[in-house]
């Protein structure tokens, strides 16, 4: 018999599957928490439970395969290293262009002279002096970089470059924006060339977790992850583009939604401790988002299914809106809950938060704690305030009072935690569900002492925010089901045909007339509103939540079994789908330039230019897909031609190739 073990790490769980291929079933699976910074026992933990429950060999596991949500996660609480971004050719405007000042976050940045025009051609030379000069003054400060040029998908030399001075100058992960994309988008690029580098050592440790655990077990088989558009690519390749594994967790869960249910045309809503990814299943497969995956506020080049990604999870951060009335908010940043915190430091947790409930008010930071994620030691380039927060936090979890002593601290350490390296405690929908009896997994006691002294708080009238625990905890869940409507809504009001006008999908979903109709009003206008797909629920959460939402909407609400897992069985259910493309251009009358890797070759012949690029990218695509093991391969070619009419007669502009190769990874036999 042929075994398969998906792998999902989330931000609150890990989970493991065992699929028996022959009989398309799955026969065992197993939950752990997520652990950080070190991931590995987590991993380990949930693979030991899944192959324990199977009652099957670890040698017998013939394939391996990961998926995660941690990537998208670190890009929606905008999280991840401190990287150095190589701007060449470009000038200081360019990065206030696609959201690259917002995504740097005060990274440093390097601007260099060079860079490539249109047709391939050097629009000035590399500074190859500067260059060197500034990685060996940042690279002590960083932990990678990101190199992006004027037209590098025209011709990629001076990004390689840049990339071969990075490699011996620092030693550090370096990403060249060619590599991930052939947009001509310069700033795009360089906003996702950035955030991959950001993600590398995340993933990296994710895919050495994975890989050491198979090799004490003794799981000889190939490990692969899966891809943003739902693929899979080998953890080789994943490694070096973790960029393009946002979205890995939300193409898995799709994949894992048809595969449990069956359903041709549905919304699959799956809601982690993070986020919730809304997706819409039509004829059995996810759309790809033709403009590059969003997330949080970052729209990539990467090519990945056209997901909505909202933070909004199980974990989220509660937030009180301030006014005279009482309201919620959730979310967009993940809290460890109260609950968990005190689960693994009870006497911290349980002696705070006594002392704050024999108070009558709660002070600013009552009931949060803060703790470090690191492992040796915080990462390089700290302020002095931020150094000064992280020396308190290496101590181990306390109090954020105690962490933080000034107003000016409080800044240092939400800087840590965008790094990823602190985490803040707080109240979040886990600990309400502690308290409404709906959840056991942690310390009930403690979350429910946390949301008293949530209640406590005040709003503008004065008043308390609620009479008890048990009354803000259904409040905090009721909220929770009102934004995931929400969420619902607006990829409902996105995927439909109908041109809604200038009215954004948002505005769509909170509209007077939306709520009127969902509210199915009777008077002197009689209004109702319904979707018309089923809502397939995913998530270890998913049947605490998600029952009422059907009614709701007036739609069926599918909670499968199995939902909690349905990631890391999409992980083992997907293909592998390798692409390669490039461009031909028309630099002048009657010459053809093949735009290749090696950089542009020119031709007199349309026909002879295309089809060189085009021998050139099967090449590539047939190479990377047999490097993630495929050994029998479809290959599909697409051409894309711009032709315009001049007197009549046909004008080349430009022509896209886009070779892919796809089939099933080799399964380890023997």
């Amino acid at each position: 018999m042929t075994y398969l073990l998906g792998v999902d790490t989330g931000g609150t769980y890990t989970d493991a599957v065992v699929l028996d291929e022959g009989a398309d079933r799955v026969i065992a699976s197993a939950k752990s928490l997520t652990t950080r910074p070190d991931l590995a026992p987590g991993v380990g933990s949930a693979i030991d439970a899944a192959i324990g429950k199977a009652g099957i060999e670890p040698k017998q596991v013939a394939m391996v395969s990961l998926s995660t949500t941690l990537a998208t996660n670190a890009l929606v609480e905008g999280q991840g290293g401190r990287v150095a971004l190589i701007f060449i050719g470009f000038d200081e405007v360019e990065l206030n262009r696609a959201g690259l000042t917002e995504a740097l976050k005060g990274d440093p940045v390097v601007l260099l002279p060079g860079g490539h025009n249109h047709a391939g051609n050097e629009a000035a030379p590399l500074d190859r002096a500067l260059l060197e000069t500034e990685i060996t003054r940042l690279a002590p400060e960083v932990t990678g970089f990101a190199v992006a040029s004027a037209f590098a998908t025209r011709n990629p030399a001076h990004e390689n470059a840049a990339r071969d001075a990075v490699r011996r100058i620092a030693g550090l992960p370096v990403t060249c924006s060619h590599e991930l994309s052939a947009g001509l988008n310069g700033p795009r690029r360089a906003l996702t060339a950035l955030l991959n580098a950001r993600l590398i050592g995340m993933i990296d440790r994710l895919i050495g977790a994975c890989e050491g655990h198979m090799a004490a077990l003794g799981i000889d088989a190939p490990l692969m992850v899966v891809r943003g558009d739902g693929a899979l690519v080998s953890a080789r390749l994943a490694r070096e583009r973790p960029i393009e594994t946002i979205l890995s967790g939300p193409a898995a869960s799709i994949a894992g939604a048809s595969w449990l249910t069956g359903e041709r045309d549905a919304l699959v809503s799956d809601i982690g401790g993070t986020t919730t990814d809304v997706c819409l299943l039509r004829d059995g497969k996810p759309a790809i988002d033709p403009m590059g995956a969003r997330v949080g506020a970052f729209r990539t080049m990467v090519e990945a299914v056209a997901m909505r990604t909202t933070g909004l999870g199980g974990d989220s951060e509660v937030h009180l809106i301030d006014g005279l009335e009482t309201g919620l908010r959730l979310g967009p940043r993940r809290l460890m809950p109260v609950a968990l915190i005190a689960r693994d430091h009870p006497g911290l947790v349980h002696e705070a938060l006594d002392e704050w409930l024999a108070m009558d008010a709660p002070g600013e930071h009552d009931g949060r704690f803060a703790l470090p994620l690191w492992q040796d030691a915080p990462p390089p380039g700290l302020t002095p305030r931020e150094a000064a927060v992280a020396e308190r936090l290496a101590r181990g979890p306390q109090r954020l009072t105690d962490a933080v002593r000034t107003r000016l601290e409080h800044p240092a350490l939400m800087r840590l935690v965008a790094r990823g390296a602190a985490m803040i405690a707080g109240v979040t929908p886990s600990d309400a569900s502690h308290v409404l009896g709906r959840l056991d997994s942690w310390d009930g006691q403690a979350a429910r002492k946390a949301v008293a002294l949530f209640a406590r708080r005040r709003n503008g009238r004065g008043d308390r925010i609620a009479t008890g625990p048990e009354d803000l905890a259904a409040r905090i869940v009721a909220r929770l089901e009102s934004q995931t409507v929400d969420c619902l809504l607006e990829a409902a009001f996105d995927e439909d045909s109908r041109d809604w006008g200038n009215e954004t999908s948002e505005n769509l979903a909170r509209h007077a007339l939306t709520v009127a109709g969902l509210d199915r009003h009777r008077g002197v206008v009689q209004m109702s509103l319904t979707l018309g797909v089923p809502v397939i629920g995913l998530g270890a959460s998913a049947p605490s939540y998600y029952p009422p939402l059907g009614d709701r909407l007036g739609a069926r609400m599918i909670l499968p079994e199995h939902a909690g897992v349905a990631n890391a069985i999409g992980a083992v259910v997907g293909q592998v789908s390798m692409t390669a493309t490039g461009v031909v251009t028309a630099p002048g009358p009657g010459l053809f330039a093949a735009h290749l890797p090696e950089g542009p070759q020119r031709f007199s012949d349309r026909d002879q230019a295309l089809a060189a690029l085009e021998r050139v990218l099967r090449a590539e695509a047939e190479a990377r897909a047999r490097a993630a093991g495929v050994e029998e391969m479809r290959l599909s070619v697409v051409r894309d031609l711009t032709e315009i009419e001049v007197e009549g007669s046909a004008m080349f502009i430009e022509g896209q190739v886009r070779v892919t190769a796809q089939g099933r990874p080799r399964i380890a036999t023997g």
